[in-house]
């Protein structure tokens, strides 16, 4: 019995012990996971296809290496609860499969013109994928991960929480606590840890900022203008675009219903009626997009800035006049229609062209900016005049076609015609700093003469240009301030170039003399360079001198030619005088019968 029970207590201890040891806690640094993996796979560029595409063959990856498979055929899901999680890639298994969800969703999202109604019933029942399994990340992680695991989990539970209702247009409030829990968690773990996940906490902390701002608009608690969210929505990171997409669809329905009372477009005294909406919208956005090229901000916009809304004016224009044309080619055999499509194609065209204008005029501040930048500089790349002259080239091509666009026409109105006047003054401008820039190539060259012809016909573009623009009252101040400008320029460097002419002119036979004396029918000799090779019994430093800024060489390459002896060439001239003994005799004979005989 003593023995029976002995053996009892000692099958027993194990299982006890085994009850008393708690089961080990995973951990998961959840954002710098789904950072690195986003970055790298698509995100840093909006591209949302390969993200899920990523998404997809990281959980194959971890289904095959789990051996955790559905089954073969027929399909049988095997769920995932806290007895199934036993390794850490469990948990990656619910986190990925909740990223492809959500970055599926945000591909519908990004669709050229939006979701339809279909795809965005899609789109919704996507994010609620995402809302299922974050929330089941955060169950699990509540009891299988460690304290940092479970609050980023439910940090990333609640954002996706509030995604989904803010796509769905209700449940502000709702969506608004969960922004708000979200970013409370970030910036609590924000104060920990290493300098990398501080930093990515605080990035995510601004991310939710204007989303939360948004929410606060919604229900009414703020007084955020639109022009405020419009800043807002100009902020980066992938956690804004679906804040970036609902914008721009507030903003396209504000901008249907302002192009509703939006009837006729007025040009240079022309008033054209505007009849297809989509030609409205897209006009309307130009217009709203102009207002911020030139308002009262404007000057605090740094050149690349500029640069961007340019091309979004650009391409407002340009979907417009596909409209027009697009209304042009269904008009039919109505006359009256057909004049009012091209009027306003036209003046389209010209706003066009004046746009264009003036981009390349801030392109040429730009690079005029660099244009003195020393060469040691290396974080700018200096400016070279001849980019100056290509870009006044442009500014001339466009405004004679804008010139021809106006000036075409039978009836024209005087605002037309001074608009055509105020082109051909800016032509005469352009012309000007274009021969000012190329006399400055010129003079870079050592060409004194040339350039000192350049800089004169300049000068006396510009001071006819003046003359001009005073004439005519124009209130141009900024285009008469830099003519007046270049006028001084190009008087300093007539000046410049005068007396560097001169100057050269009088070193010149001191120079041709240097040159001549240095001339001799004999050639100095040169000085030989022994190689390493050569010079192995004297000492010599192996790097070589200093002041010498050329490697030292070791041997000649290639080799030099040397020459070689060879076998002398013999020319046998008694071979045709010898007689050689006659073979015949050796010769083998043929044989013939009784018939050749008589018949050869």
């Amino acid at each position: 019995m003593g023995k029976e029970s002995q053996t009892g207590m000692e099958i027993d201890n194990p299982n006890s012990n085994a009850s008393d040891h708690p089961s080990p806690k995973f951990s998961i640094n959840v954002l710098q996971l789904l950072k690195t993996a986003q970055m790298q796979h698509g995100l840093r560029h909006g591209d949302y296809t390969r993200y899920r595409r990523y998404c997809t063959a990281r959980l194959r990856r971890l289904y095959k290496s789990l051996k955790f498979t559905h089954g073969r055929g027929k399909y049988s899901r095997r769920p995932i609860n806290e007895s199934t999680v036993t390794e850490v890639r469990f948990l990656h298994l619910i986190l990925y499969t909740a990223e492809r969800a959500w970055s599926h969703a945000m591909e519908k999202r990004q669709l050229p013109d939006g979701p339809n109604a279909r795809q965005r019933i899609y789109l919704i029942g996507r994010l609620r994928k995402a809302v299922k399994w974050a929330t089941l990340f955060a169950q699990l992680c509540a009891t299988k991960g460690d304290t940092r695991t479970s609050l980023e989990a439910e940090a990333y539970a609640s954002f996706m929480k509030g995604n989904l209702l803010f796509e769905q247009d209700r449940n502000w409030d709702t969506a608004l606590m969960n922004f708000k829990s979200a970013r409370a968690v970030y910036e609590e773990l924000g104060k920990y840890g290493d300098l990398e996940n501080q930093v990515l906490c605080r990035e995510r902390v601004e991310e939710l900022e204007p989303s939360i701002r948004y929410c606060l608009h919604k229900i009414g608690a703020s007084n955020l203008q639109t022009s405020e969210l419009l800043q807002i929505g100009e902020m980066e990171g992938p956690a804004l675009d679906l804040f970036k997409s609902k914008l721009e669809a507030v903003m396209a329905e504000t901008r249907s219903q302002q192009a509703a009372s939006m009837t006729e477009f007025n040009w240079l005294g022309h008033r054209f009626p505007i009849s297809n909406a989509k030609t409205r919208v897209a006009i309307l956005k130009a217009q709203e997009l102009e207002k911020d090229l030139y308002g009262p901000a404007a000057d605090s916009l740094p050149g690349e800035k500029r640069l961007t809304i340019f091309d979004k004016i650009f391409a407002a224009y340009h979907d417009a006049r596909s409209c027009i044309r697009s209304d042009l080619a269904s008009a039919g055999s109505a006359e009256n229609v057909k004049d009012d499509l091209n009027g306003l194609d036209k003046a389209v065209s010209a706003v066009l062209g004046q746009r264009t204008i003036e981009r390349n005029q801030l392109l040429v501040s730009i690079a005029k900016s660099k244009l003195n930048k020393q060469r040691g500089d290396k974080n700018e790349k200096g400016t070279k005049p001849e980019e100056l002259v290509r870009l006044y080239d442009l500014l001339l091509q466009n405004t004679s076609d804008l010139s021809d666009l106006v000036s075409s026409g039978r009836d024209r109105t005087p605002e037309e015609v001074a608009f055509a006047e105020e082109c051909e003054l800016k032509s005469l401008a352009f012309r000007a700093e274009r021969c000012f820039f190329l006399g400055r190539s010129y003079s870079l060259a050592s060409m004194r003469v040339e350039a000192y012809a350049l800089y004169s016909r300049a000068r006396s573009l510009a001071e006819n240009v003046l003359k001009k623009f005073q004439a005519t009252g124009d209130s141009d101040q900024k285009m008469i301030k830099e003519l007046k400008t270049l006028s001084e320029e190009c008087r300093s460097n007539l000046c410049i170039e005068h007396a560097t002419g001169i100057m050269e002119e009088h070193k010149a036979p001191e120079n041709l003399s240097k040159k001549i004396s240095d001339i001799s029918l004999t050639r100095a000799p040169k000085k030989l360079e022994k190689f390493l090779l050569e010079k192995l019994d004297t000492y010599e430093s192996a790097i070589g001198d200093s002041s010498v800024k050329t490697a030292p060489r070791i041997e000649a390459f290639p080799p030099a030619f040397q020459a070689i002896p060879r076998n002398p060439i013999v020319l046998d001239l008694a071979y045709n005088f010898i007689e050689f003994p006659s073979l015949e005799n050796r010769m083998k004979k043929d044989k013939k019968g009784l018939l050749s005989r008589f018949w050869g």
